[in-house]
């Protein structure tokens, strides 16, 4: 196994607004919803159902970086 240093990395966006199905409780992010109705409930029982609530994110006190040489995922917590 060989020591990485983690010196080259990359800083991994924070994660994006999500939506909750009420009907099936399918979470996915807003931009992977291409039609106005739930997919889940769709493919499952040809509903459409387009009753939606927001998913609240907790507030980010950490930054995440991925070390493009192994792949190591780091997080460094912010403190106040």
């Amino acid at each position: 196994m060989t020591v990485c240093t983690h010196r080259n990395l990359l800083l991994l966006p924070p994660p994006k607004a999500r939506i909750r199905c009420r009907r099936c409780h399918l979470t996915i992010q807003r931009d992977e919803l291409r039609r106005p109705y739930c997919p889940e409930c769709y493919e499952a029982d040809g509903i459409r159902q387009t009753d939606f609530e927001e998913v609240e994110e907790p507030e980010l006190q950490q930054v995440q970086y991925r070390c493009e040489d192994c792949g190591a995922l780091i997080t460094v917590s912010a403190e106040r």
